[in-house]
């Protein structure tokens, strides 16, 4: 089974969160076939979380090609978030970037449990 592509991704999650009453947008376009999705949460209070794609050991046979994410910031201050994220942008420059804000914290999308 085949992973949907970054941009058709990114594209359903912007709109799932609009759809939901919170604000969504591109905060930086990646690679469109298989670009790693980055989610920023703010809180809209002067903190933000961070998402970043799970490991690969998150995975299971049932669903290997689900996106799956896991929670690297929480609650920190904007100057911190945008510090990580320049760090990972080092790593990986074709990564995307969704920034969502939203009173109930919520990220759209499937977080890894611990």
């Amino acid at each position: 089974m085949l992973r949907l592509r970054s941009d058709i991704w990114v594209a359903g999650l912007i709109r799932r969160a609009q759809n939901e009453g919170a604000y969504a947008v591109l905060r930086r376009k990646g690679a469109e076939q298989a670009g790693a999705i980055f989610i920023v949460v703010n809180c809209l209070d002067g903190r933000h979380h961070l998402l970043s794609p799970a490991p690969q050991m998150a995975f299971d046979e049932d669903h290997p090609s689900d996106r799956l994410f896991s929670q690297v910031l929480t609650g920190v201050q904007s100057e911190k978030l945008d510090e990580h994220l320049a760090q990972e942008l080092k790593f990986d420059p074709d990564c995307w970037i969704v920034e969502i804000e939203d009173r109930q914290e919520r990220p759209f999308a499937d977080i890894m449990k611990a």
